[in-house]
């Protein structure tokens, strides 16, 4: 019998939000999201607590989900592990040519696909912050397996 938590036994996408505000861009990992609605298409998306991607998202209802290939998996030590207030995780991968340019916004050249969303509503829950998005736009950059946390597990990125 496994010893997970029922909540941690799915093993879910890993994506990664795109996140400006005037000049100022950031990029974090984010697993918590779900599509709620067909018509229109929606999603919720789980934003951390004190993180500067939650501070721009809140001045700049606009973002880009992206979804990472199985081999971004190092991209978690960047993009999750270290905070954008303290690091302009940007730069460090523009200085690395990982990134391109999709509707305004800094986005992995190599993750699989791009999802636009605009902020409909928001709604406190514990340490993240929920935002309910209409899709704005999307499109689909590469072919590949999509990173998922049994990856990061396997990889021994995470514990859960």
């Amino acid at each position: 019998m496994t010893r997970k938590k029922p909540w941690n036994r799915i093993n879910l996408p890993v994506y990664s939000i795109s996140s400006k505000f005037d000049t100022t861009y950031n990029m974090n990992i984010c697993t918590y999201t779900s599509a709620v609605s067909m018509q229109p298409k929606q999603l919720l998306v789980a934003i951390y607590n004190d993180t500067k991607t939650l501070e721009i998202v809140e001045n700049s209802p606009k973002f880009v989900l992206q979804l990472l290939a199985a081999e971004q998996y190092r991209m978690v030590d960047l993009l999750g592990k270290k905070s954008g207030k303290n690091i302009d995780k940007i730069s460090r991968l523009e200085k690395r040519e990982l990134i391109a340019h999709w509707n305004g916004f800094k986005i992995l050249k190599d993750a699989l696909a791009l999802t636009e969303l605009k902020v409909e509503n928001t709604m406190q829950a514990g340490d993240h912050k929920l935002f309910l998005c209409s899709v704005v736009d999307y499109k689909n950059l590469n072919e590949g397996k999509a990173l998922t946390l049994d990856d990061l597990r396997e990889h021994r990125l995470i514990r859960i």
